[in-house]
């Protein structure tokens, strides 16, 4: 795979990614973040790990964790039976994933992500 300058002659986009971290525990970066979104989508924890090739334990395991770095949770989930279980994001999740997700886009246009960006190689080849 080339990084080298695009078709275009544009340089790739060089990307921050943010995790939160809460003592030893990640309580928000980008896979929870998709876990999040695809939970909100599909209204399932299992359904939200199956499209992110994930097993429905580690899933679960990354929900717990964000629901006890929050004050409240941020998936809400319904017990399986006749009508069936289900998952949604809280309306504390949806302000967090705004948040978060503003948070991206200010850093993305910061100061120092364009003087980052002026040190990037021109030439980059991760073949």
């Amino acid at each position: 795979m080339s990084l080298s300058a695009e078709s275009d002659g544009k340089l790739p986009e060089l990307n921050a990614r943010i995790r939160l971290q809460l003592g030893e525990d990640i309580a928000l970066g980008p896979g929870k973040v998709e876990l999040l979104e695809l939970i909100e989508e599909t209204g399932s924890i299992s359904a939200a790990a199956r499209r992110m090739g994930m097993s429905y334990r580690r899933a679960w395991l990354l929900v717990e964790t964000m629901n006890r770095c929050f004050a409240s949770p941020l998936v809400e989930t319904a017990q399986g039976g006749k009508g069936g279980g289900g998952a949604g994001v809280s309306e504390m999740g949806q302000q967090v994933l705004s948040l978060y997700h503003q948070l991206e886009e200010k850093l993305q246009v910061s100061e120092e992500m364009q003087q980052i960006s002026q040190f990037v190689a021109q030439d980059i080849h991760l073949d």
